[in-house]
């Protein structure tokens, strides 16, 4: 079951009415992990987008619709707003971990202990987004993004660490968008050290 705080129902009523969206539902969902825990998405819908695996959620007069992949991810959560000088808006707090599944666990386990302490030096992050059978998705952020060393700093760095300490896992792919980055240097180099290289 996921509840909705008196705040947070204040402020969606209230956009609903600013809106126009007297009809309109709250889709919450997760849409990946971060660095720092789960990346939600929060967005009006209107009811003939709800879909037959949709879990309907009626909590103090807001729906909420959720769809099957987030559900499990989301029991026990709170949705809140929050005002305050350092922060403003919707947050989640989600008593769940961010995997369940033993290979996916391994994984993240070797990018919060050894690979992001070694790229949060360069400015950088890895994430997991999925593993699949074999296969692990991951997307890089900050330096990382954009960076010309990232095929050097995946091949030789990420890939190599996590099939060593993840052996069920043969592949590893990075999806992120480097060209949407703010680092200048968009072409990737096929030379040079990774960060994570031991010196």
């Amino acid at each position: 079951m996921i509840t909705v705080t008196e705040s947070a129902r204040q402020k969606i009523f209230e956009l609903q009415q600013s809106r126009g969206l007297t009809e309109a539902l709250l889709r919450v969902g997760i849409r990946g992990r971060g660095p720092n825990g789960f990346l939600y998405t929060l967005a009006f819908a209107t009811p003939d987008a709800e879909q037959p695996d949709d879990t309907r959620i009626v909590f103090d007069g807001v729906t909420l619709l959720v769809d099957a992949e987030s559900m499990d991810y989301l029991q026990g959560a709170s949705v809140d707003f929050v005002d305050t000088p350092d922060e403003s808006g919707f947050r989640v707090d989600n008593p769940n971990p961010l995997w369940r599944d033993p290979a996916s666990l391994a994984v993240q386990a070797v990018i919060d202990a050894k690979l992001n302490p070694a790229l949060a030096s360069h400015g950088g992050f890895v994430q997991l987004l999925q593993v699949d059978r074999e296969t692990a998705y991951v997307a890089l952020g900050g330096g990382c993004q954009g960076c010309g060393m990232v095929d050097v700093t995946l091949k030789q760095g990420i890939e190599v660490m996590i099939r060593q300490e993840v052996p069920a896992i043969e592949h590893v792919v990075d999806t992120t968008d480097h060209a949407g980055g703010t680092n200048p240097y968009y072409r990737p180099s096929k030379g040079g050290q990774s960060p994570l290289a031991k010196s």
